[in-house]
């Protein structure tokens, strides 16, 4: 009889990873085809191991996870491999702090092995964008990464509609996210409804580009909208990137002031 075929290879990105052993890492995936996985990596930290140079965020792999966890409570996997899957890390330099922030909505906002193969889809045409993209078009793809993820959690309100009501929005009216009503009319730092419908039929047609364009609209307005979506779904307050962000704002650089401007 010959062995069990291997299973099968599963595209993912590195969010997060941290120390397990003097030689091993704790290593937080998102795969395309089972979502956000924890792996251990055995002997990743070794000089000379072939995982050490693979295991970097904002590249595509190939990972391959071993056999279940014997203890079924276990969410921990083994990695068996992991290969890069081509092309150069596309994010760097000032943006690393927009990518970081993605990851942190991703490890946040994600329940561990559930598959979100479109938000995959977005996140993976969002992080070149981040890294070539003015500070115009970084905003723009964050803020429809972040509508992306609130579809997905089930945590974003229609919004083609007044909540409530289900009143059809008016293109020149102004309305407001609200986390426990859904789409209000009126409201501080309020969106136009043109924006909104938009967005709508971006998210329904699963056109990226036209809802990072949409999201260009009144960018300060959608910053404040989504912020306080996330921020009460999510929990546990402040962001960390959005923390450091802070801190290092107050070094008063202007360099550093002009690559986090698209997380305020």
């Amino acid at each position: 009889m010959s062995r069990r075929a291997a299973a099968a290879p599963l595209q993912a990105f590195v969010l997060h990873q941290y120390d397990w052993s003097e030689t091993s890492l704790i290593v937080e995936l998102f795969t395309r085809e089972r979502g956000r996985v924890a792996v251990v990596a055995k002997g990743a930290k070794r000089p000379y191991s072939q995982l050490r140079p693979v295991l970097l965020p904002f590249q595509r792999l190939w990972i391959q996870l071993g056999k279940a966890p014997a203890d079924e409570s276990s969410e921990i996997h083994l990695l068996r491999t992991a290969e890069w899957a081509g092309g150069a890390p596309v994010v760097g330099g000032g943006a690393l702090f927009s990518g970081f922030y993605a990851n942190e909505l991703l490890l946040k906002g994600l329940a561990r092995q559930d598959a979100h193969e479109a938000l995959f889809d977005t996140y993976a045409a969002t992080l070149p964008v981040l890294g070539l993209g003015s500070d115009a078009e970084t905003a723009a793809a964050l803020r429809a990464f972040e509508l992306r993820l609130l579809q997905d959690t089930g945590w974003l309100p229609e919004l083609d509609c007044v909540t409530l009501t289900r009143a059809a929005l008016v293109a020149d009216r102004r309305y407001t996210l609200h986390a426990e009503t859904g789409v209000v009319e009126g409201g501080a730092d309020a969106l136009g409804g043109a924006a909104l419908l938009a967005a709508q039929q971006a998210l329904a047609q699963d056109d990226l580009p036209a809802l990072q364009a949409a999201c260009r609209q009144a960018a300060a307005a959608w910053r404040a909208q989504l912020r306080g979506l996330l921020q009460y779904h999510l929990g546990a307050g402040e962001l960390r990137t959005r923390r450091v962000m802070r801190e290092l704002q107050r070094l008063s650089e202007p360099t550093v002031a002009e690559s986090t401007e698209a997380l305020k």
